[in-house]
């Protein structure tokens, strides 16, 4: 799913436990749709898949839960996009 506006976002913001594999190791994130969608669409365009992501993501944090660095990560990920355009 490409984001192109926020016409685009998921209309539920319903809040789901998605299952991700971190060095082998089940876990899951609690995130709403749009982020999810977002997550997805940032690692396809870092052609990696989403869990490599989540790792990546992972191993950068400092505190926090894992699906609050996933949120944050997904935030700056695009203001730093827009913040380059401008």
């Amino acid at each position: 799913m490409k984001l192109k506006h926020r016409a685009d976002l998921p209309t539920t913001s319903s809040n789901e436990k998605r299952s991700v594999k971190i060095d082998g190791q089940p876990t899951s994130v609690s995130l709403e749709d749009a982020f999810w969608h977002a997550l997805k669409e940032i690692a396809a365009k870092q052609n990696i898949a989403v869990q490599d992501l989540v790792l990546k993501i992972d191993k950068g944090r400092t505190h926090g839960n894992l699906s609050s660095a996933v949120r944050v990560y997904v935030l700056c990920y695009y203001y730093d996009r827009h913040d380059h355009k401008t």
